[in-house]
Order: structure tokens, then sequence, then C-alpha cells
């Protein structure tokens, strides 16, 4: 008995969805990293890799709540702070913990977070900002769970480690070197709507070159202002 072309596409249809490669679909992935090699100054931040959603621009960004300056004054209290937005050689030679696929939803409470902590309106302070608070707050937008680890607040791997061991099943454990993760990364293609729009160069004025002027000839320009008493 042969069944309707209808009745036989609506049997498959569900079957054909579930083959379909995962890869077709747009997300933004997090990335939780952790630096402590040689005589660096530990740290936490995060990175952002991948499309919205909604679709846009591929997304390849990454961020560090930090101090200003590192100094012995972050041992006596708040200090100024910064966003640091990590530079590639750095997340190479980091440790890459734990990541996790985020909504759009997800992704703009993080994008969020990121400018409250921005332009020194959170101090930073070892004991309560430091860059694992950093993390611990987007770990929070993200609805993790085991975040709260007092004695391992000023130990970022130890931190994310323990955050990424409590959350089995809603976090990907990565425990790999940069280098190693970050050729994993599915490349980022360009936008329908085209590449970011690169910020404008602005070009000072060229600086007026005074023209000597010879001996016993006038200038229609003096060191004197008229306009002075």
């Amino acid at each position: 008995m042969r069944l309707p072309r209808l009745l036989l596409a609506l049997l498959l249809a569900p079957l054909l969805a579930v083959s379909l490669p995962r890869s077709a679909e747009a997300a933004v992935t997090v990335t939780f990293w952790s630096h402590e090699l040689g005589n660096e100054f530990p740290h936490a931040f995060l990175t952002f890799h991948g499309v919205p959603d909604a679709g846009g621009p591929p997304v390849d960004l990454s961020y560090g709540f930090t101090a200003r300056t590192i100094s012995p004054a972050i041992l006596f209290g708040k200090v100024s702070s910064r966003m640091d937005v990590t530079k590639p050689n750095y997340i190479r030679r980091s440790d890459a913990q734990f990541a996790m696929t985020m909504t759009d939803a997800q992704y703009t409470a993080l994008r969020g977070l990121v400018d409250a902590w921005s332009d020194n309106k959170v101090r930073y302070d070892l004991d309560t900002a430091n860059c694992i608070h950093f993390t611990k707050e987007a770990a929070r937008l993200l609805g993790l769970q085991g975040l709260d680890q007092p004695k391992l607040m000023r130990r970022p791997r130890s931190y994310l480690q323990a955050v990424a061991a409590a959350n089995p099943g809603r976090v990907t454990i990565v425990r790999r070197h940069g280098r190693d993760y970050l050729p994993t990364l599915p490349p980022l293609a360009p936008s329908p709507e085209g590449p970011p729009i690169p910020a404008p160069v602005i070009v000072p004025p060229p600086v007026p070159v005074p023209v000597p002027v010879p001996a016993g000839t006038s200038s229609t320009t003096s060191s004197t202002d008229p306009n002075r008493g």
C-alpha cells in the first residue's frame, strides 16, 4: 500500500529536522577563562564568540574586570578600575575552563553587565569586586549554580573549575590551553549585512609652518595682540 505523498512528508519531517547539522544554528558562546601563568597577576575573564540568533554582525569579544593600575594599593581598599579588552596573545596564553551557548536574552544581559562594570562605575576591590566577582556575576545572570565559593575568590582557575563542576549538563567543561582551544571555535561567516563599520579615523589638521620673513620687510603677522590694552 502506497502512502499519499503528503502523509509521507508529514511522517519524515521530524526525522529530517533532527538530522540537520547544529552548526547551521546561530548562537553566541561565552567562555570563562583563567590566567595563572608565570609571574603575571592571576586573572579571570570572558570571551564571546558566534552570531546572535536574531542575526547581525558576528561577535568576537573579550572582557575582564581589573584594577586600572596593579600596585600595592589594591591590598588596602578600593581603587580605580577598568574593563579590559583582553588581547589575543594573552588569551592564547590562558586556560579556557568552561563554555556555554547563550540565548540572545542572556547575551544581552552579559553585555549589560560589561557596561555596568565599565568606566569605573564599580570600584575595584580585591575582597568584594575583583575579576572573579565579575565572572561570578556573569555566571549568575546565566542561571548557573554553586557560585558562592568564599575561599576561592582570589584563585581564578580553582573558582571557575568549581562552578563548572556544580553545573553538569549546563556548561561544557573545556579545561584546555588557549592555543589548543581557540582553533576549535567555528569560523565566523561574514554577516549578510556586511562587516562591522570601523570607527572613523580622525586626521588632525596640519600644523602651519611659519615662513621666515627677510629682514627689512613687513609681515602681516604680529606677536602683539591688538585686543590687549
